[in-house]
């Protein structure tokens, strides 16, 4: 186990699994280096169902550069009607070669318009709108180039077989390894370039909404340009929130439209900091919350690591949950509705269980309603809470911001195939929703993961 890139650290992945030196190289030297397809788990109607039971468009997209958020809103712009009308399965990387759906409520096939960098499919109807996690997973196609050590891709797979459980000489017959990762959150889910989402939502959590527009709009990050390093160290320093306006970048939109609202109510107590928050989307203000629960995970997972406790098998305390039974048989999902905490008595059977791929080792994402486990998982959960100052009863939050919380499998497993072209590694694998395919490829890299 070896410790990982500041950056890293600083979003709760402190370690690798993988002992061998990194191979380097550059990822996402050009947006078609990075290909992702959702595999898709949603049910459409014709294109000429009645539009009263299936108001929703369905609309499968190829995406070359594009933000999903950013897309989201210029398809509602061209379509002149809300953004809250369009909806997705999974929200993407930017710098990569996507396809994936969308829905768009009210709206005809006549309708679409054409956008530069996006190809767009009427596939048909829904009587409702897709939704996050309307997908099974997503399969990767990825290059790193120029890698300053390839061959350290070998000691890399075989680091990463082990963590499954496998043997050294373990190969599926079609010469893909099957291979396991700490089933961390991945440093999107924080912001690549400047990680402060889960600070913004750890803010939130604990009802400091001044902190949270501090966190949002000032909180410089080394990594920014040096006007906008330069309006954040403004808001900090003065937290005059005309003066930001004046200073902060035009592309900042979120963060001029905190401190408009703040200059219109005078910033005078926290519910206009509050409104300030909640000027944001609706999905933006959950992905904070939903940030810091990602970040306490990683925090447990780092844990769990550093103390010797196996991923790929329970010990008494934890809570496991089972396989989905609707799922791929090429793709086991854990269905965390399904959920059995592991006594001593049931330690072996649950074992045997995890070794067969019908149960899954979890953690929790913290909410109101979430099981911390038992024994030394639940110690460490409950370590982990107290150090950041929360407790799951903290969950309990208006709006957008309430989460009464879930469990997530502590490790993904996959079918890992490594292809090398001079320096050039290709990468091929599927992944289950939520789960991210930086986080299997900085075992490889080792490296600064915006690099």
């Amino acid at each position: 186990m070896r410790e990982a890139h500041p950056i890293e650290r600083t979003v709760g992945m402190e370690y690798y699994v993988s002992d061998a030196d990194g191979v380097g190289g550059r990822l996402r030297a050009s947006p078609a280096d990075f290909r992702v397809t959702e595999l898709e788990a949603f049910d459409t109607a014709p294109v000429d169902a009645d539009t009263g039971g299936y108001p929703h468009l369905v609309l499968r997209v190829e995406l070359s550069n594009w933000d999903t958020n950013d897309f989201a809103s210029a398809l509602s712009d061209r379509l002149g009607i809300s953004r809250e009308r369009v909806s997705w399965a999974g929200t993407k990387d930017k710098r990569a070669v996507t396809r994936q759906l969308f829905s768009v409520k009210g709206v005809g096939p006549a309708d679409v318009p054409e956008l530069d960098g996006a190809d767009i499919e009427v596939v048909g109807r829904a009587g409702r709108p897709v939704l996050f996690g309307d997908l099974a997973g997503n399969a990767f196609d990825i290059v790193v180039r120029d890698a300053d050590h390839p061959e350290n891709a070998a000691s890399v797979v075989a680091d990463l077989r082990a963590f499954a459980g496998g043997e050294e000489t373990d190969t599926l017959p079609n010469g893909e390894t099957a291979v396991a990762v700490p089933n961390y959150f991945g440093q999107q889910r924080f912001g690549s370039r400047r990680p402060v989402t889960h600070e913004v939502g750890l803010a939130i959590v604990r009802e400091d909404w001044e902190g949270a527009v501090l966190a949002y709009v000032g909180n410089p990050h080394e990594r920014e340009p040096e006007d906008t390093q330069a309006a954040r160290e403004y808001v900090d320093e003065t937290h005059d929130w005309a003066g930001a306006l004046d200073r902060l970048p035009r592309a900042l939109g979120y963060e001029r439209s905190m401190c408009h609202t703040l200059v219109e109510n005078g910033a005078e107590g926290p519910e206009d900091f509050r409104e300030a928050v909640e000027t944001l989307p609706t999905n933006l203000q959950t992905l904070f919350v939903n940030a810091a629960q990602s970040y306490v995970f990683n925090r447990i997972l780092s844990e769990r690591l550093e103390r010797g406790l196996p991923f790929d098998r329970p010990v008494a305390g934890d809570v496991v949950c089972f396989r989905d039974s609707d799922a791929p048989a090429d793709l086991p999902l854990p269905d965390t509705d399904r959920t059995q905490r592991v006594t001593e008595k049931r330690l072996r059977t649950v074992e045997r269980h995890c070794e067969r791929g019908r149960a899954f080792v979890t953690a929790p994402l913290v909410g109101t309603e979430t099981d911390l486990g038992e024994g030394e998982p639940g110690e460490i959960a409950r370590e982990v809470l107290a150090d950041v100052g929360l407790e799951p009863a903290d969950f309990d939050l208006p709006g957008a911001f309430d989460s009464e919380g879930t469990r997530r499998a502590v490790a993904v497993r996959t079918s890992l195939a490594v292809d090398r072209d001079g320096d050039d590694l290709s990468f091929s694998f599927a992944l289950p929703k939520g789960s991210y395919a930086t986080v299997l490829l900085r075992e490889f890299r080792k490296g600064d993961p915006d690099e």
